[in-house]
């Protein structure tokens, strides 16, 4: 029977965070510049906790700089506005996370766009929106930048394939979609009220599903031979003979589509660990724009 290659994503995520360490390397011994992370964690939410440890781990081991601002779930807007405007400013930190969720009380949308765009490295401010949009250029989010390595490094060209996004969010599927039309792909975006939607994608000769809906997109859905993308991590409860226990899916049937995709994403090991590289990769691209200095020539 078919199956489909599986699409490494710890692998690759390796590959690109090698190359970040090698870049940073480069740059403190030519330039003497370490770029600089830090992270804005609000409240005590656990699975931000653990995103946030990563990162900083992550960061630590590629050489680069970490900083952490760790602030009770009862901050204020104007507290938390306080706290960018001083990370803003700060000379060594060339690249600022905030952490999503943030708590009730504050506009997520006002704290993004009040940090400098350049050091947006989440990519999710109006500017970077706009730059992504109008040149194909500015600080590009993490997630869907991981996708399209991923794809690139088991496609090669995409240009003139056809690609579906299942999803139309501002954190995923529109950044996405603009990845793919600068990648020369034929690009059509479905969503909730999409009509038919298992026929979109079987059209697709990429799909990347990022919907959120557990293995909501069914094996025969696929093209035979596509190249399947699943940004979904949804915890469900499965009842097995030891009682019920939780685990990861993504919003593909990855066992129905495993027989019929050519290439798939697993969840997990798949588009998770490419999120956190692009995002080292996103700082090492953000601390060369702020010192005038051309990331190709970092190259080793």
């Amino acid at each position: 029977p078919h199956q489909a290659r599986i699409i490494d994503g710890r692998a690759t995520a390796a590959k690109v965070r090698a190359k970040v360490a090698r870049q940073v390397a480069v740059l403190a011994a030519r330039h003497g510049v370490t770029p600089g992370l830090a992270v804005i964690l609000v409240g005590e939410d656990p699975a931000s906790e653990v995103y946030v440890r990563n990162k900083g781990k992550q960061t630590r081991e590629a050489g680069m700089r970490s900083f952490e601002t760790r602030l009770p779930a009862s901050t204020t807007q104007a507290e938390l506005l306080a706290h960018v405007a001083r990370l803003n400013a700060d000379a060594a930190v060339h690249g600022i996370l905030v952490q999503l969720p943030l708590p009730r009380q504050i506009d997520e949308r006002a704290i993004i766009d009040a940090l400098a765009p350049q050091k947006d490295v989440d990519g999710f401010s109006l500017i970077n929106t706009g730059l992504l949009a109008a040149r194909g250029s500015g600080m590009i989010p993490c997630t869907p930048l991981g996708c399209l390595l991923l794809l690139k490094e088991y496609l090669g060209d995409l240009g003139g394939q056809r690609a579906l996004v299942v999803g139309r969010s501002n954190l995923v599927g529109k950044p996405m979609m603009q990845l793919l039309l600068r990648e020369h792909c034929t690009v059509t975006v479905a969503h909730s009220r999409t009509r038919d939607l298992a026929e979109e994608c079987r059209r697709a000769d990429i799909l990347i599903a990022a919907i959120g809906k557990p293995k909501m997109i069914k094996g025969d859905w696929i093209r035979p031979g596509a190249t399947v993308i699943d940004v979904g991590i949804n915890r469900i409860s499965e009842a097995s003979s030891e009682g019920s226990r939780e685990r990861l899916v993504g919003d593909v049937d990855f066992d129905a589509a495993v027989g019929v995709a050519g290439a798939i994403t697993p969840v997990p090991g798949g588009v998770g660990p490419m999120t956190i590289a692009c995002l080292l990769k996103n700082t090492v691209t953000a601390a060369c724009a702020q010192n005038g200095i051309d990331p190709a020539s970092l190259s080793v």
